[in-house]
């Protein structure tokens, strides 16, 4: 070998090879893409992740954390090694704990996901009628590309918090007899105008509005057949005639099925989100299509490695955050201290200093990466982006425009992780999202170092991000549960 060959050999690092950690088998692979998929089908949005999640708590001895059950109370010590705790916040997020074998002022070992995901949420008076199509008005939630969210089928999930108090849940399009909805665009013979449009101006946020019903309520007719009364007939449906009939017909199914009125709206949380089931793509099956992914492919992966951490070295927290698709705002996103709330009631009872804690801690913002997309290449720095089939993504930064909104993990914490991954055989690439000026975006890595704890990005790439069917690699996924177990022991 030449001196330059072996210099290059020496100095030189490229992404590794797709597969290429032979301990990992095709059969553990889509073993875990098969519980991932029905998962994903599932959790649609933040609350059916919860309820999802509370499924598994009691099987694997999860107890619901309540600080008065330990401080002060006689015959209730601190908890030990290896028990496993939970907390629920507001039905929306979610907190998972394991106690490990060291101090709690050594740090514990973070990771935080969010459950949410961009869709379109009905307004507060969300149905309105025009030319007998009654129509379900919406909002759309989080980053979309709102081109791609008409002419599919949609499901209406969510709860309504009726006037008594009472909690329906409500899941309409998921079921093969249930019906869908569906928001209309345009036939190409008479878009000659939309078609000179911008791209993004093509479909306005006023404009996704789906559809709900055409049929006007089924009035009864009680009237006689005296033809001599034929006027007075008249007479009576002109004054009993009802405004928007098909709007009624559409509240009156609701009503029959859910027992909800149009007021309850006002108190509502409902959705409209892709219908149908996540699939495998390609014909080598390699990839999980599904609505969704981001963020719940890293939440699935963490959620699994935490469910079976044993008696780990330090204390695991696993924090699945709500709204960070808009900000990570409100008292179940990361920019409120539920999270340091849970862990300064933990050192009250466990022993430690909050401060010292947050300190040692080390933490994984587990969110999405854009993986490169050979047919865009424009809008990524190949040399440094993500790639499909090459295990999960180390990110340092995020943000745009010159790092704004970013972390940027520090280089000594990038290199603990990795060392890790090295030591565990992890399957990891690093990335960032897209080349310079071409945009940017963030994950709740800030947030959570504003606590003083130390945090960098992991996560999983995908291509068509925030789409209603986005793309990961079951390789990918597998990788970053692996990930989070490694970085748990």
């Amino acid at each position: 070998m030449s001196n330059a060959k072996k210099l290059q050999k020496e100095l030189t690092w490229n992404f590794p090879p797709a597969f290429s950690n032979k301990k990992i088998t095709a059969k553990a692979v889509n073993d875990f893409a098969a519980g991932y998929r029905d998962y994903l089908d599932r959790c649609k949005t933040e609350r059916e992740f919860v309820t999802y999640a509370q499924d598994y708590l009691k099987e694997f001895g999860y107890k619901p954390f309540v600080k008065t059950d330990y401080a002060g109370a006689e015959g209730k010590p601190a908890p030990k090694a290896g028990d496993k705790l939970f907390f629920v916040n507001r039905n929306k997020a979610l907190i998972m704990c394991t106690i490990g074998k060291r101090p709690l002022n050594e740090g514990l070992r973070i990771t935080v996901s969010h459950v949410d995901s961009p869709r379109l949420d009905l307004k507060p008076f969300p149905i309105a009628e025009n030319k007998g199509i009654a129509y379900l008005k919406t909002h759309y939630y989080g980053g979309i590309r709102k081109y791609q969210w008409v002419t599919i089928p949609l499901a209406l999930h969510g709860v309504v918090a009726k006037s008594d108090g009472s909690v329906v849940t409500v899941n309409i399009g998921e079921d093969p007899e249930d019906p869908v909805f569906y928001i209309s665009d345009l036939l190409p013979h008479l878009s000659k105008v939309q078609d000179e449009y911008r791209f993004k101006d093509g479909i306005k946020g006023e404009d996704l509005k789906a559809i709900g019903a055409t049929l006007p309520y089924p009035e009864k007719d009680d009237s006689k057949k005296d033809k001599d009364k034929d006027k007075e007939k008249d007479k009576d449906k002109d004054e009993n005639s009802v405004k928007d009939a098909v709007k009624l017909n559409l509240l009156r199914l609701l009503n029959e099925k859910y027992g909800f009125t149009e007021k309850d709206f006002l108190t509502a949380e409902l959705s409209l989100v892709p219908a149908g089931k996540a699939r495998d793509v390609g014909l080598d099956r390699s990839l999980v299509g599904s609505y969704g992914q981001d963020d719940r492919v890293c939440a699935y992966g963490a959620f699994r490695a935490e469910l079976e951490t044993g008696k780990p070295e330090y204390t695991t927290l696993t924090v699945f955050a709500d709204k960070e698709e808009i900000g990570s705002y409100g008292p179940t996103g990361m920019s409120s201290d539920f999270m340091v709330n849970f862990i300064e009631d933990l050192t009250e009872i466990c022993g430690g200093d909050i401060n010292t804690v947050l300190r040692a801690s080390n933490a994984l913002s587990t969110d999405v990466a854009a993986a490169f997309d050979p047919n865009f290449p424009s809008v990524f720095d190949e040399q440094n982006s993500a790639r499909i089939n090459h295990g999960c993504v180390l990110t340092k930064y995020t943000g745009s425009r010159g790092k704004s909104g970013s972390n940027d993990a520090s280089a000594e914490l990038m290199s603990m992780v990795a060392r890790i991954f090295s030591k565990h055989d992890i399957s990891w690439q690093i990335g960032e999202l897209g080349s310079v000026d071409a945009g940017g975006g963030g994950t709740v890595a800030l947030y959570i170092a504003k606590f003083d704890i130390s945090v960098v990005d992991l996560g999983v790439p995908i291509l068509a991000m925030h789409s209603p069917f986005e793309l990961a690699a079951k390789y990918d996924i597998y990788s970053l549960y692996q990930a989070v177990q490694a970085f748990y022991k």
